[in-house]
């Protein structure tokens, strides 16, 4: 056994732990423990928040890019499944989409929600969706609707590619002032980043930098595979100051190949926090846990 993170699990888990000597490998073993597939990614994202509520018994979720990737393929989108996910203890949702189209399907989810049922301590849900582009709306909804210090709050910025700005990034980062920071899945498109950045032509610069947030991207390309997960990781660390930050390999099918399509970059301040992701990769695509099977959270110190 490794060392453990609070007591949750293992950190023999983790891809880049100090990081390891040779991220290549680490990768490798990362496969072959419980690979997630791109299509299962929503799964991966429902069961981490099953966990977190767990422990947290309330929260406040907001997801950057809300609509469904496949509006045909529920079991792909990430918000109606955070959102249907019992324990129904998280209370508030800050939901942004840019397309039209996809507002509509994040309407009639929220219209279709059952009423909160007291018995089993559900809070009286507020849902509210920001029609438009998240790096302009973002910082309307934190002046809006202060998180406080002490609201446990997680936010998923699931961008395609070149989708969500640094800025955003750092408005959400920085937004408390005081305690843990709010908790960050950054998607980072390894797969197909290079191919990206070479198709840019008119407005190459201005916009790399805007999602990158300064001049350094190409420092960023020279890079690649696990090393250059490793290298945001550190950047969430060390500029926005998150105490942990490990990225978590999304892969593309096997039969179309296997390779890491994403890095899903979780930043968090709590100690616990990266062991319970460690455990939601494995578990992702397994039956929940119930009653004793989570007793490893109740001394867990993820509380906020």
């Amino acid at each position: 056994m490794g060392r453990t993170s609070g007591n949750c699990v293992s950190d023999e888990k983790f891809l880049f732990e100090l990081p390891p000597a040779d991220l290549k490998v680490a990768e490798k073993k990362f496969k072959e423990r419980n690979p997630i597939w791109t299509g299962c990614k929503a799964k991966l994202i429902e069961r981490y928040l099953f966990y977190f509520v767990q422990i947290t018994y309330h929260g406040t979720y907001i997801d950057a890019f809300a609509g469904p990737q496949e509006t045909d393929k529920h079991e792909m989108w990430s918000a109606k499944l955070v959102m249907e996910s019992v324990p129904r203890w998280l209370k508030n949702f800050f939901l942004f989409e840019l397309k039209e189209s996809q507002v509509e399907h994040i309407r009639k989810m929220r219209a279709s929600q059952p009423p909160p049922n007291k018995q089993k301590r559900e809070p009286k849900r507020r849902i509210e969706i920001y029609h438009g582009d998240c790096n302009q709306k973002i910082n309307q909804m934190l002046a809006e609707n202060p998180i406080r210090d002490k609201e446990a709050t997680f936010c998923l910025l699931d961008q395609r590619t070149f989708e969500c700005d640094w800025a955003s990034v750092m408005a959400v980062a920085t937004h408390k002032k005081g305690g843990n920071k709010i908790e960050l899945f950054y998607f980072f498109p390894e797969g197909w980043i290079n191919r990206s950045v070479a198709a840019l032509k008119i407005g190459k610069e201005k916009k790399l930098q805007k999602w990158w947030g300064n001049s350094g991207w190409p420092e960023l390309m020279k890079k690649q595979g696990a090393v250059r997960g490793q290298y945001v990781c550190d950047r969430f660390k060390s500029e926005l100051k998150y105490k942990h930050a490990y990225a978590f390999p999304i892969y593309e099918k096997k039969d179309e190949g296997g390779r890491v399509m994403y890095y899903m970059i979780h930043a968090s301040d709590h100690d616990d926090a990266p062991g319970l992701m460690s455990r939601a990769y494995g578990k992702a695509l397994d039956i929940k846990e119930t009653g004793k099977q989570l007793e490893f959270l109740k001394d867990s110190s993820l509380k906020i």
